[in-house]
């Protein structure tokens, strides 16, 4: 379909790309990675034709068209969110103006037998069928599925589009993207303006799509899930994976290692090659061995490894000051902005070492809440109040918009850092991969990524016990992403963030607090608990909304305990029975057997369910007994802190066992919960 033939792309005496090739084929879907600087964008701007290489040419077969949503795009500020949606369908509306125009011809002409008359048919015929292949008739239905689906709601589809933020302009493009229905998708970062409900359902979208997809992502559930191969751009070179992005991670890991044994083998060569040369150099005896060996090493092809520094991976924020066990309470908070109203009803305690995640749509408050923590807003409704001795550290989504661009790299952390951190702030840079001229760097030429290192490293310049971190991935290549989950994991202060990235929230919280409908919810568990939960509380909404025939139909099925709901399943085996072996005779005889059969093995289901629901009540009430006896415990250290007048490492160590033990066992009693309540519906 694509076919990229020894592309070259030189910048003075530097090359990005040397020689490449490759081929997309009509459904690949390849995800597009490599580090920073190695030219992922400009491959996707060559083949878009908005960039020529230096040498090398890009071929497309005729019917190929391409879908291209940069980073960053321009977007119309004139129209209401659907009439602009409505603009990927400009070759649909052609169409639509001309059927009209041909069908009011075709009405007032009287020349039917003529050639003219015939030719003007043949034209409609035309128009209507590319009509149809277009998708004319369910344009509707097409804009406000795929609005919905990228997180609008339908209360949007009148506002103007300058109402929108840039993120939502940019689902805006995303939507007329998809709608156009290209032959491949090329897209650079797609998911960074999404909420993780709308990048699942973009991931659905993008599974089941007929053409191919070529796409940038620093996401990895994303390119595990989309993806099922993987181009990477490195040194100049591309290597071409046949898996999915985790798959390439191992084989990466080999071929780097393969790399390097042949990288060191050469160096070795080299060495004692050159020593030869250096030894016998002057030596009349040895000159045509000397001669051969310096034409050796001018053939020679050098072999380049790309250089990885793991040592990075080591970096760590500074130790918490102590604060109390309660950092924050919120009580029936909530929040509104004249006459729109963002939520109510947050009402929950966040502790000492809580790793938390808020999650949602985009505009539910998310930011809103991290925004009341740190003090920046005071909530409309109830209150937001911190614990004691508590530091709070700020990532804002804005953070790194926020540093002056006329600042070099160093300034920047220089004119924050205070004490005896700045003799370490070369070594601060260097971690946040900052080394040599980069440091000297000014803000404002820096890409989005490296500002968003520069802006964590200088929020670590200061200890603090809570972070409050808003969609800091954002931006951030896989690597930084790495360094930044690790420093997290290894910090042992309390974290609240907020992001819709899958794989990096994945191990690093044990709460999820989801914005939703105006209201916020606790869920006690990771980020893939929570989307489970998430997935079966969605169908059951469907449920409660579609009582269809189709779906009682599925739950009569379903529901085999129930008279009606055997005698269907009964009814449906006996037509099938029969639809095989013609009319089935049966005497009456057999009727009563047959009943007294069935009888007894509903006899039998009964008491096999009544025997779980036993076990799992049982189950149940020992849980909360537990956590019973777990929140006395929990209320006389409570009492006995409340009364102290020295600080007892030993009691808070215990404190802290039975508040984790705590939690523990409520995850527990919440899953027992659900499949008692799962059972007794059956």
């Amino acid at each position: 379909m694509i076919s990229l033939d020894n592309l070259t792309v030189s910048y003075g005496g530097w090359t990005l790309f040397d020689n490449i090739s490759f081929l997309i084929n009509p459904k690949d879907r390849i995800g597009l990675v490599g580090k920073n600087g190695a030219g992922k964008t400009t491959l996707l701007r060559i083949i878009t034709g908005e960039q020529q290489p230096t040498s090398g040419a890009v071929t497309l077969n005729g019917d190929c068209t391409i879908g291209y949503l940069p980073q960053t795009m321009r977007v119309a500020d004139t129209t209401t969110l659907v009439e602009e949606t409505a603009k990927a369908f400009g070759e649909v509306l052609r169409l639509e103006a001309e059927i009209d125009a041909l069908t009011r011809e075709i009405a007032e002409r009287t020349d039917y037998e003529s050639a003219a008359y015939e030719q003007l048919l043949h034209r409609l015929n035309d128009a209507q069928d590319h009509y149809h292949i277009l998708g004319g008739e369910t344009r509707d239905a097409d804009i406000e599925k795929t609005l919905l689906g990228l997180g609008f709601k339908r209360s949007d589809f009148g506002r103007a589009t300058s109402e929108f933020s840039g993120g939502w302009r940019m689902r805006i493009e995303l939507a007329k993207l998809l709608l156009r229905r290209p032959s491949i998708f090329l897209l650079d970062e797609p998911t960074n303006h999404l909420d993780i409900e709308s990048i699942q359902w973009l991931e659905e979208y993008l599974r089941g799509y007929n053409g191919a997809v070529l796409l940038i992502s620093h996401d990895r559930a994303f390119l595990d899930n989309v993806t099922n191969r993987t181009v990477e751009l490195s040194l100049g070179k591309i290597y071409d994976y046949k898996v999915s992005y985790s798959k390439y991670v191992v084989l990466r890991a080999e071929r780097r290692a393969q790399q390097l044994a042949a990288y060191e083998n050469q160096q070795r060569m080299i060495e004692k090659t050159e020593e030869f040369i250096e030894k016998f150099r002057y030596k009349p005896t040895k000159s045509n061995q000397v001669q051969s060996r310096i034409k050796q090493l001018e053939r020679l092809e050098r072999l380049e490894v790309e250089e990885e520094d793991l040592a990075t991976l080591n970096i760590k924020f500074p130790p918490a000051p102590r604060s109390g066990q309660i950092v924050a309470e919120i009580r029936d908070a909530g929040m509104s902005f004249g006459e729109k109203h963002v939520f109510s009803g947050a009402n929950f305690t966040i502790g000492k070492g809580d790793r938390i995640a808020l999650v949602g749509r985009n505009g539910e408050g998310k930011t809103t809440l991290a925004r009341m923590l740190v003090g920046q807003l005071t909530p409309t409704e109830g209150s937001v109040r911190l614990g004691a001795n508590v530091n709070i550290g700020y990532y804002a989504q804005n953070q790194d918009d926020l540093m002056d661009g006329e600042f070099t790299v160093y300034d920047t952390l220089d004119r924050v850092a205070v004490g005896d951190i700045r003799t370490r702030l070369r070594d601060i840079l260097g971690a946040f991969l900052f080394r040599g001229e980069d440091i000297d760097k000014k803000v404002k030429v820096l890409s989005g990524g490296e500002r968003a290192r520069l802006a964590m490293a200088r929020m670590m310049l200061e200890p603090r016990n809570l972070l409050v971190l808003d969609e800091p991935t954002n931006h951030m290549d896989m690597r930084s992403k790495d360094i930044l989950k690790n420093a997290i994991m290894k910090y042992d202060g309390t974290v609240v963030v907020v992001s819709h990235d899958r794989e990096f929230l994945d191990g690093m919280v044990e709460k999820v607090y989801e914005f939703r409908d105006g209201g916020v919810k606790e869920y006690l568990g990771g980020i893939y608990y929570f989307l489970e939960k998430r997935k079966i509380e969605s169908l059951r909404e469907i449920e409660r909304r579609d009582p269809s025939p189709k779906g009682a139909a599925a739950k009569g099925a379903a529901g085999n305990d129930s008279g009606a709901g055997s005698a269907a399943g009964r009814g449906a085996a006996g037509t099938k029975a029969a639809a095989k072996s013609g009319p089935v005779k049966s005497s009456a005889a057999e009727e009563p057997a047959k009943a007294v059969s069935a009888g007894k093995a509903s006899y039998e289901q009964r008491k096999e369910q009544e025997k779980l629901l036993r076990k799992l009540r049982r189950n149940v009430e020992t849980i909360e007994a537990e956590l019973a006896d777990i929140e006395k415990r929990i209320a006389e250290y409570d009492a006995r802190f409340a009364a102290a007048t020295a600080y007892d490492e030993a009691d808070y160590k215990a404190y802290n066992e039975l508040k984790t033990r705590y939690d523990r066992q409520m995850h527990e009693w919440e899953k027992a919960s659900y499949e008692l309540e799962i059972t007794e519906g059956e």
